[in-house]
């Protein structure tokens, strides 16, 4: 029986469609470009590469730039003013209120971030803990260490956890653990593509969590 939902935040927790979706990757692509002196153009395709071998850009940075300064990076792509790209859905306090497992949040992000969001969202208090890239010493998703560390302060276990993200290589690292994952695809490119894992599920947004939770259960 499914008893903890760890869920990434962005694009996962609020829809994929917000401003401050596009502001984030935006920031992030710029701060990288500039960083290795690249037009933004060449900096972001430089990126979407280097993702696919470091797991995050700060990982990119780090390991191969050699950059330090975490903090300045932090403050960069996530400002005091980020959630004004973010509006309300009055429905998303009912559905995680309705869900009775216990629920927590692994980002990439730091803690500020996810704090600021889910307090604009209305839905803090619903949220046991946030466990955040410093948490995990810089090294996130999809890193084990990143889901063991989340797993550690739920009081979860892989077998009785469910872990939501947007992001497929995310997803996937969670399912290499042996744990069932649940990619939330908006366009839904996804949704009939098997999973080679054989540990994923694909919904369209959050909404359709209780019914794939109430199918997961049955079918244990």
């Amino acid at each position: 029986m499914i008893t903890h939902l760890i869920f990434d935040l962005d694009r996962t927790v609020y829809p994929a469609d917000t401003k401050m979706s596009d502001d984030i990757s935006y920031r992030i692509k710029r701060f990288a470009s500039e960083f290795w002196g690249l037009d933004f153009e060449e900096g972001a395709r430089q990126r979407a590469e280097a993702v696919k071998k470091y797991g995050t850009t700060l990982d990119w940075l780090v390991e191969a730039g050699g950059f330090a300064d975490i903090e300045a990076y932090f403050a960069a792509i996530h400002p005091s003013d980020e959630c004004c790209g973010l509006y309300k859905t009055p429905q998303l306090r009912p559905l995680l209120e309705s869900l009775p497992q216990r629920k927590m949040i692994l980002t990439n992000s730091p803690y500020e971030h996810a704090d600021r969001v889910l307090n604009f969202l209305g839905v803090r208090d619903l949220f046991d803990s946030i466990c955040d890239i410093r948490a995990n010493n810089l090294k996130g998703k999809p890193a084990a260490s990143a889901f063991q560390r989340a797993l550690q302060m739920c009081g979860g276990t892989v077998e009785n956890t469910l872990f939501l993200d947007d992001a497929e290589g995310y997803t996937d690292g969670w399912a290499a653990l042996g744990g069932i994952a649940v990619l939330v695809d908006a366009e839904g490119m996804k949704l009939n593509t098997p999973n080679l894992l054989g540990k994923t599920y694909c919904i369209k947004d959050i909404y359709e969590l209780p019914a794939l939770l109430n199918q997961i259960d049955s079918q244990r």
